[in-house]
């Protein structure tokens, strides 16, 4: 039913919502907190959400054995086969059903040729190697290796740490081919040096870009698109909308 108000005639008459602003035609009707930006983030002028987004990271407890499933078999059988396994793995993470062996970065290519060598190992394949940036730690950049077992059927990740000061991390692309452009995307994109890698240059942005698009300092703002006449602003320059 309509709230309109009537005149002697019992015509509607048209009023303002309550709440509205005639200087932001978009707020009718009333914004609420959730409604602005996305995960309900306010105050910064960006419609993506992102901007001054922040997520409390849980911290990475090491996991006690027994671990489950076949995580056992694999830390038993990489102990066996790389006499420096306590002076190269830094812990030992089980979350969510996921196998996670945190390595010290210059001894990750030694790890990877073990668990792809070894017969109790055979991880063949490293089907992914990405990076991850967590603002704030000591040693924020990340690069995660996903190494997948085709004879064993089993999945398995390595994951080093690195500062942005000085984001050096071996090379394995003599151990997996397939670290040759996932080495370059991540280094074009957060900075890592892959050091021995054939030919460590820049694969998605231009050569002479400056800086790394993927760390979380990196600025919002980006490159205005102009289109048909008109000028679309970064998103940092974006009015908010409901």
């Amino acid at each position: 039913m309509s709230n309109d108000k009537t005149n002697d005639g019992g015509v509607p008459v048209p009023t303002t919502p309550v709440g509205a602003s005639s200087t932001a035609p978009a707020e009718y009707p009333p914004a609420s907190p959730a409604g602005r930006g996305m995960f309900g983030n306010q105050g910064t002028g960006d419609v993506s959400g992102y901007g001054g987004l922040v997520r409390q990271r849980k911290p990475i407890e090491e996991a006690t054995r027994p671990y489950g499933s076949y995580f056992d078999e694999v830390r038993d059988a990489l102990e066996e086969a790389y006499p420096d396994f306590n002076d190269a793995i830094e812990k030992v993470v089980v979350d969510r059903g996921e196998l996670t062996l945190h390595v010290r970065p210059e001894r990750i290519a030694e790890v990877c040729q073990v668990m792809r060598d070894d017969l109790s190992l055979r991880f063949e394949l490293l089907s992914s190697l990405s990076g991850v940036d967590y603002l704030g730690a000591e040693r924020r950049l990340h690069v995660v290796y996903q190494l997948t077992s085709m004879t064993y059927r089993r999945i398995v990740r390595l994951e080093v740490a690195v500062s942005a000061e000085q984001p050096h991390v071996p090379s394995v692309t003599a151990v997996y081919p397939t670290a040759d452009w996932q080495e370059r995307e991540t280094y074009d994109m957060f900075g890592v040096v892959f050091d021995g890698h054939p030919a460590l240059t820049r694969i998605l942005m231009p050569d002479d870009w400056e800086g790394h698009p993927q760390r979380k300092d990196y600025p919002l703002g980006g490159v205005p698109v102009e289109y048909k006449g008109a000028e679309i602003p970064p998103p940092d320059r974006r009015r908010s909308y409901q």
